[in-house]
């Protein structure tokens, strides 16, 4: 079983400018699925060495592992290696990402290197670099984008997703100016959409990322909430007014889920987090308490046996009576629109042991709307309008194109 902790970067941000030079009309990704991460398939270098990227909405950074390796955890493929592309070099010092305090990048010894920390004692250290990408337009075709700025990683330590050796890195989706949203701006307009295939189907069929005009028209009862700047931050952030529990909404301050001048606190949506996470740092009253208050009265009402410790690291699981089905909804109330989860996607199902828990763990200065809550969801990241689009889908119908 898989110990669900904190899988979010505390990214060093950066205020480089688009650099690449494009010719991106049409770029899918085939979203697949490694154990509970969805990820992305991309072919780097000069000739294209295929790499398996954490999709990561949440971050701007795209970085694989590279050789020649400090230390580099063990993967299931081949590690790139710089030295075998022709089109690899070092981004120089004199680019924007190396110049301020708080850029992403410092020059050290004429390399632009960063160093990212991850929750649970992650780091990954490297060079920033350009490089080629190849990327997919159809089953059968792909497309090369040049100059991409990536990370070229060779000193990786506990990374959580390192274990079955898959995953070489991540592609990171924010709204920061080396996500590659932003490095392709001119071609996607800063538009992309997914719809995650719930964690229990099969996915036989893979969900794509689309971008730009690829999009397709929106259909269905669609919501939107508007992202909330904050300076300094490349995070989706979302004005987060109140939650529901089942039919009971719990009626929480007005200001309990806004950033505090300090910086802590506020909502993102994050697919680079599995299970989503609710703030225990709240001013008055702590909402992750409250949450989990609501879910135990709910389910403690229809006298559910309630067990342990698990291994997820869930706190709140009960016994799963054969035939039970009512399990509590869960709600999201943004400014302008709510985002209601359906119950069997509100809990993590452990089928063979006979028992379920609420699959949400305490968010220690902030609330993420995570990928455990993004099942069977079509969201569009529409940075154009300054919104996040929504609504329910059978994601397992999306077809490659």
């Amino acid at each position: 079983m898989i110990k669900f902790s904190d899988v979010r970067a505390a990214y060093l941000e950066s205020s480089s400018t688009p650099s690449a030079t494009v010719d991106a009309e049409g770029i899918v990704f085939t979203l697949l699925r490694e154990g509970f991460y969805y990820i992305v398939q991309v072919g780097i270098g000069s000739p294209p060495l295929n790499v398996f990227l954490l999709m990561d909405t949440g971050g701007g950074l795209i970085w694989t592992q590279c050789q020649p390796c400090k230390n580099c955890y063990r993967q299931q493929f081949p590690i790139y290696n710089s030295v075998a592309s022709a089109t690899y070099r070092k981004l120089p010092c004199d680019h924007p990402l190396c110049q301020g305090e708080n850029n992403l990048c410092k020059c050290v010894d004429q390399q632009c290197v960063y160093s990212v920390g991850y929750g649970g004692g992650g780091t990954t250290k490297g060079v920033a670099s350009f490089e080629s990408f190849r990327f997919a337009t159809d089953s059968s075709s792909a497309t090369t984008v040049d100059n991409i700025i990536f990370g070229c990683s060779n000193d990786n330590q506990n990374i959580q997703f390192a274990s079955r050796g898959v995953i070489s890195g991540i592609l990171g989706l924010s709204s920061s100016t080396d996500s590659i949203v932003m490095q392709l701006s001119d071609v996607v307009d800063k538009r992309f959409s997914y719809c995650l295939v719930p964690f229990t189907d099969a996915l036989m069929a893979p969900s794509i990322v689309k971008f730009g005009n690829d999009i397709p028209p929106l259909s269905g009862t669609v919501q939107a909430t508007t992202f909330v700047p904050l300076p300094g931050s490349f995070y989706h952030h979302l004005s987060l007014i109140d939650i529901s529990v089942g039919t009971r909404r719990l009626g929480f301050a007005p200001d309990t889920f806004r950033v505090r001048p300090d910086g802590q606190g506020g909502c993102i949506i994050d697919s680079g987090v599995i299970i989503p996470k609710i703030d225990q740092t709240t001013v008055g009253r702590n909402a992750y308490r409250a949450v989990m208050g609501a879910f135990q009265n709910y389910y403690d009402a229809w006298k559910l046996e309630r067990i342990g410790r698990v291994p997820e690291g869930l706190q709140l699981c009960y016994k799963n009576p054969p035939g039970f089905n009512n399990f509590a909804s869960f709600t999201y109330h943004f400014d302008g629109a709510s985002y209601a989860i359906e119950g069997k996607f509100v809990n993590l199902f452990h089928v063979d042991q006979g028992y379920f828990c609420v699959a949400l763990q305490p968010g220690n200065g902030r609330t993420i709307l995570g990928a455990w809550h993004q099942q069977n969801k079509r969201l569009i990241y529409n940075s154009r309008i300054n919104a996040l689009q929504f609504y329910t889908d059978t994601c397992s119908n999306d077809t490659p194109p």
